[in-house]
């Protein structure tokens, strides 16, 4: 067994994605791990349904050993074993972010061998995470550019505080073959603008109030680029998101309703968002910047260009480097441009399937 990495979860944003993004490394390489002082820079530290569901998952898929798995733990060890394809069904239990718990699974899964099909019910559009949406329009679309085979599918929105959400993800892995390089520093031209106003249980005239208010703030024909979509959710909920198309790449920008924020806010919030990264010329958004890091790395490294990075951006740089020993450089070219450069690991992942199982297994575990 390889030597225990100690990862200490205060460092940089010191909240769940160095949780999230160590158990995904630890899954591709097969490393074992420790993480200490989990979730120290956030007000109630430690691990809540959303971080624990992810272990339980990690822990699933590969038949880990574990210490520490329970709420409010501020400390966990996780001896990963090769992954293994087969069906999981993982309940948070609250409005607690499936997008954050896929996060932590599936840069193993696509190196990893075999079909992968997960099931997980909790929050699907959540503040301080990305939605649904976000998932299958932005950073699936550049994960199949590279090479990666997945689909997802959605039953129902999930909303805080209600939850009930539930999403499905297919992935057909492939160890025997990395991703590509990305290469991704021009945007090209805009070829189509959308803002979606996603209601459930809300009167109607929210989302028109929303829709209003962005593309006013954008300069965009309401009357054209703007849709209303019902949905029906466990509980009553709001999502808004700006959508901006271009020759090489889709981004997305989200506001998220919540009970006594006006519905012009929640829609100003994402208006803002895109306005800054239109503004800038870049393709690649604050939060898909971090986002790319680790498959990046997994697979045959790429370079993109982005905005000022971010402290989760800088703390995966920082996890990469103790990991797997890939340096990312990280480049300013003036007028609010940086580059990072992120090079591929050493050796090929080794996240591989365990002996003697198959594809048509189901191991679908209980909460």
């Amino acid at each position: 067994m390889s030597e225990l990495l100690i990862i200490d979860g205060s460092h940089g944003e010191g909240g769940g994605q160095i949780l999230r993004s160590s158990l995904a490394l630890a899954l591709a390489t097969g490393r074992p791990i420790r993480v200490e002082q989990i979730r120290a820079g956030r007000a109630k530290p430690g691990l809540l349904r959303q971080h624990l569901t992810a272990v339980k998952a990690a822990a699933e898929v590969s038949g880990a050993d574990v210490t520490g798995a329970a709420l409010g733990s501020r400390e966990l060890t996780f001896i990963p074993g090769p992954v293994r394809p087969g069906s999981y069904a993982f309940p948070i239990g609250s409005a607690g972010s499936c997008l954050l718990v896929v996060q932590a699974l599936l840069p193993a899964l696509l190196v990893g061998d075999g079909t992968f099909t997960i099931t997980i019910e909790g929050g699907t559009h959540n503040p301080s995470a990305p939605t649904f949406d976000y998932f299958v329009r932005v950073l699936a679309p550049i994960l199949r550019r590279l090479g990666a085979r997945l689909e997802a599918r959605l039953d129902r929105p999930g909303f805080y505080p209600a939850g009930g959400g539930r999403l499905h993800l297919t992935v057909h892995g492939g160890a025997a073959q990395r991703l590509a390089r990305l290469d991704l520093r021009e945007r090209g031209e805009v070829t189509s603008r959308l803002v979606t106003a996603l209601v459930s249980a809300l009167p109607r005239h929210v989302a028109e109030r929303e829709i209003a208010t962005a593309c006013a703030r954008l300069g965009w024909d309401a009357s054209t680029c703007g849709v209303i979509a019902s949905a029906r959710s466990p509980g009553p909920g709001n999502a808004v998101s700006v959508e901006v198309a271009a020759a090489h790449v889709t981004e997305l920008f989200v506001g998220i309703g919540e009970k006594g924020v006006p519905a012009e806010r929640v829609a100003r919030t994402a208006a803002d968002e895109a306005a800054t990264w239109l503004a800038a010329g870049v393709p690649v958004g604050e939060h898909l910047a971090d986002q790319l890091l680790v498959p990046l790395a997994l697979g045959s490294g790429g370079v993109f260009r982005t905005v000022a990075p971010t402290r989760h951006t800088t703390t995966q740089v920082d996890l990469l480097r103790q990991f797997v020993g890939v340096e990312v450089a990280v480049r300013e070219l003036g007028g609010g441009v940086w580059e990072l450069e992120v090079p591929p690991m050493a050796a090929t992942p080794a996240a591989q399937v365990r002996p003697g199982s198959s594809p048509s297994t189901d191991t679908t575990p209980s909460d």
